[in-house]
């Protein structure tokens, strides 16, 4: 009789029962981790600590928080904004470890496309790594507004908006350039500790300053529409999973990657509760979103001159993910990934500055653009973030550990499993919709701009 293949997860021998089913699937592209044995080529991926790790999540997803938190406060109430905050923080560390636990699972997974190949074949990889392309482009676009936005402020007004975009896609370009995270790590360290600071000047300057005759609400009732639409910014300000396997594929030790899990959402979770809550005590219900535009000028300008180097960072940062998406799906297994080929590099050149320009010409040039990057957040980060977790943990214990049986066996954590898919589907039907009616009623009201204008 025949044996089962067998192999190793987490120190436990398991039998793979699909084995001769399953055996394509487990590398997109060749057998084993992509960068696997890089100590002996020319550029090495596998340099990365979990404390980097870390720190270049912080950087990447932190001040998506501190600019559009307090508003949400501001519709459902703080009572129930803080409470889904918290939610929020400790639901996105658990499927942070879905997540990691896949990935330790599968080593030859680069990207969510590699995880959806395993997972559903082709189709789904495909799907899975267009989206994570496209979400990381037109999160690098919404760095670039932002960016745009704090040059704004600091020049008055006095340059045109299109310019300034162009300015941070061009440092955004060089920031991307270097071909292995961990020579990204140093500007995570430095942007992380910005964002940090940005934060608590912004909450010294609302302090110092608050609104006289402010009114605060603890819990508000509204229709379905604004109070889903409040709820999208806690929801996508935890939205930097689909980011983890590739920063974990360049980790020295990737079984450390779910102490970077907890220090990531530990921060982002505490900081994003402290900011809201106070930026919002101090000024009330008339807070704006970006958050900084409620300080007064002087405060305005220093919390968005210390910002503005998370923020090109962070457009540097996803548009190096996007580049390193396709340059793996081209290269993978070749000489062009470890070694300083002339190919490799000019291929690695075209696809960072592509991104870029890609990010720039949305930013500048589509009108509703800051509307379609919340269609983009509903429709792939909300499964990269949350629903695909679920799928994850349902594939390796049917797969790995004993098939129907063991879902049965494991009865809470399938559970919880199905309720995250659903949570995914949920966040990404309504935030579509939201941002669908959003953009139907910004044409309607005349709020569309026109493409190429300052």
């Amino acid at each position: 009789m025949a044996s089962h293949p067998t192999y190793e997860a987490h120190g436990q021998l398991y039998v793979d029962e699909k084995a001769s089913m399953t055996a394509e699937k487990q590398d997109s592209g060749g057998s084993g981790d992509v960068f696997a044995e890089d100590d002996v080529h020319q550029i090495q991926y596998k340099t990365l600590s979990w404390q980097a790790v870390s720190l270049l999540m912080i950087a990447e997803i932190v001040s998506n928080g501190i600019l559009s938190l307090p508003s949400a406060l501001a519709v459902v109430g703080i009572v129930p904004a803080v409470i889904l905050i918290v939610f929020l923080g400790i639901f996105g560390l658990y499927t942070a470890k879905l997540l990691i636990d896949f990935k330790l699972n599968h080593p030859n997974v680069h990207t969510m496309g590699d995880a959806g190949y395993i997972m559903s074949g082709p189709v789904a990889r495909e799907v899975l790594a267009f989206g994570t392309v496209a979400f990381a482009v037109f999160a690098s676009g919404s760095e670039l507004l932002s960016s745009q936005q704090a040059l704004s402020t600091l020049s008055n007004q006095g340059v045109c908006s299109m310019y300034l975009v162009i300015i941070a896609g061009a440092v955004g370009f060089l920031i991307s350039l270097p071909r292995t995270l961990d020579r990204l790590a140093w500007m995570g360290f430095l942007s992380a500790i910005v964002i940090a600071v940005a934060g608590l000047v912004a909450m010294i300057g609302a302090g110092a300053n608050p609104v006289p005759g402010r009114s605060l609400t603890v819990a508000a009732s509204s229709n379905f529409f604004d109070a889903f639409l409040a709820v999208t910014n806690p929801v996508f300000a935890y939205a930097g999973h689909f980011m983890f396997f590739i920063l974990i594929s360049e980790m020295r030790r990737p079984e450390d990657a779910m102490k970077a899990a907890w220090c990531l959402q530990g921060f982002a979770t505490v900081f994003y509760t402290v900011f809201s809550v106070v930026v919002y005590v101090y000024i009330g219900n008339t807070v704006q979103s970006p958050a900084l535009f409620s300080l007064p000028p002087a405060w305005a300008k220093a919390t968005f001159a210390i910002a503005l180097a998370n923020f090109l960072f962070t457009s540097g940062l996803y548009v190096h993910t996007a580049a390193k998406l396709v340059f793996v799906r081209i290269f993978r297994h070749s000489e062009h990934i470890h070694s300083h080929t002339l190919l490799g590099w000019t291929v690695w050149t075209l696809l960072c500055f592509t991104g870029v320009a890609v990010a720039a010409i949305l930013a500048i040039a589509v009108p509703i653009f800051s509307y379609l990057i919340g269609i983009a957040a509903a429709l792939f980060a909300a499964w990269y973030t949350y629903g695909l977790a679920g799928f994850f943990w349902l594939h390796d214990v049917y797969h790995l550990k004993g098939g129907v049986d063991g879902l049965k066996g494991r009865p809470i954590g399938t559970i919880l499993a199905v309720l995250t898919i659903i949570a995914g589907a949920f966040i990404c039907a309504a935030g579509t919709y939201v941002s669908i009616k959003l953009i139907v009623e910004a044409y309607a009201s005349g709020q569309v701009g026109k493409p190429f204008i300052c």
